[in-house]
């Protein structure tokens, strides 16, 4: 698979979304019959789409919305929902800076420190509504936090990192044991953010109840400008889907994969579920929603890096409701609406019935796929020229 790239070193080729496509298969399914769910923990989800935890896109009320829909939105922990008693204000000062101060605001919020009694506090909020109640939190705040948020009746706590290890070396703090942490806890446990084989594999061998794939591709994030970090989508997803799937053999445990990152639109989402994933995790196609706390604005959770900032603010702006992003009717051209009908369309037409029937469908390396015949739209700026 590797190529010479130069003198004694070789690389592999991997792919992203906008270099593959799928191919239709030998029947079609009626959309409107295929079986989108998938399960988290145990419990099954109509909605196999997640909010990422992300304070311009999660906040209590956004959580509550996306839960009633069938669906996860995840609430950062370390974010400004558990910084500030009231973190509208704070999310209204970085709305309305200018991109120049944007940055710099996002570092000096982040200096106020986390109060125990807002993360217990925004678990029990959610739960009152009834609702699925998943948090997220970096791995040097996992064990206490967990306590805290298991207390307050959390479903699901995700740990999660620019890169996750199950070995962690540092002097300067005490590193987290991640399989003591699994092993204790009474919710599951999601790790992230990973993308290889054997790091997938690792993970769900220390108790793992679900893995986020994906480092750097996120809309707000510039971890691989930063850092010169990442793996391409689709090929992380496939890798991963294969530890996954050895997994199962071995020991009987299935654990989802959830690709995390990338995705703006619809049709990377289904081939996303085409490389593997049981799930997704999106972040700015969510911010766009009416319902998200960032007001048309999106930054990544490493932007808050005291001295060295991995994201950016981005306007995304608002276009509808949440409920219009998931469930349509889509009112814009570009496939970032209605994102449950694309995913049961794209199923149907390639005669997939449920998302492990979607894991087997052809993919085609297709480098053209976003610009063949399309010239018109691309000249226009509208649907696939946007």
């Amino acid at each position: 698979m590797a190529e010479w790239i130069g003198i004694g070193r070789r690389a592999r080729r991997c792919y992203g979304f906008d270099e593959v496509a799928l191919v239709p298969g030998m029947l079609t399914v009626n959309p409107n019959e295929v079986d989108a769910s998938w399960s988290l923990g145990g419990k099954k989800l109509k909605v196999p789409i997640l909010a990422a935890a992300m304070d311009g896109v999660v906040d209590v009320n956004f959580a509550v919305a996306m839960g009633k829909l069938g669906g996860i939105a995840v609430l950062n922990l370390d974010g400004i929902q558990t910084r500030y008693d009231n973190p509208a204000e704070v999310l209204e000062q970085i709305a309305s800076a200018t991109p120049e101060e944007a940055t710099k605001l996002v570092q000096t919020v982040y200096l106020q420190p986390v109060k125990d009694k807002l993360i217990a506090k925004r678990v029990e909020e959610i739960k009152s509504k009834k609702v699925p109640a998943v948090v997220s939190c970096i791995p040097q705040n996992a064990k206490k936090f967990g306590a805290i948020a298991q207390e307050a009746g959390c479903d699901t706590f995700i740990v999660q990192s620019t890169v996750a290890t199950v070995k962690h070396i540092s002097t300067e703090y005490k590193v987290l044991d991640i399989e003591k942490l699994c092993k204790d806890s009474k919710m599951p446990i999601v790790m992230g953010n990973s993308v290889t084989y054997e790091m997938a594999l690792e993970l769900m061998e220390i108790g793992a109840s679900g893995l986020l794939i994906g480092v750097g591709p996120g809309a707000a994030c510039t971890t691989r400008g930063v850092l010169g970090i990442g793996v391409p989508q689709i090929t992380s997803t496939v890798d991963s889907a294969a530890a996954r799937d050895h997994f199962f053999k071995r020991r009987g445990k299935y654990v989802p994969i959830m690709t995390d990152g990338g995705m703006r639109i619809g049709g990377e989402i289904c081939k996303a579920f085409a490389a593997g994933a049981d799930a997704v995790m999106v972040g700015s196609a969510f911010a766009r929603a009416q319902e998200a706390p960032g007001g048309g604005y999106h930054w990544g959770m490493a932007t808050s890096h005291a001295n060295l900032p991995r994201g950016t603010r981005i306007r995304v702006g608002t276009t509808g409701t949440l409920k219009d992003i998931l469930f349509g009717p889509a009112k814009v051209d570009d496939g970032s609406q209605n994102l449950m009908g694309a995913l049961q369309t794209s199923m149907g037409s390639l005669g997939a019935a449920n998302i492990k029937q979607m894991h087997d469908v052809e993919m085609i390396i297709a480098p053209s796929i976003q610009t063949e015949g399309k010239v018109f739209q691309v000249g226009q700026r509208v649907g696939m020229g946007k």
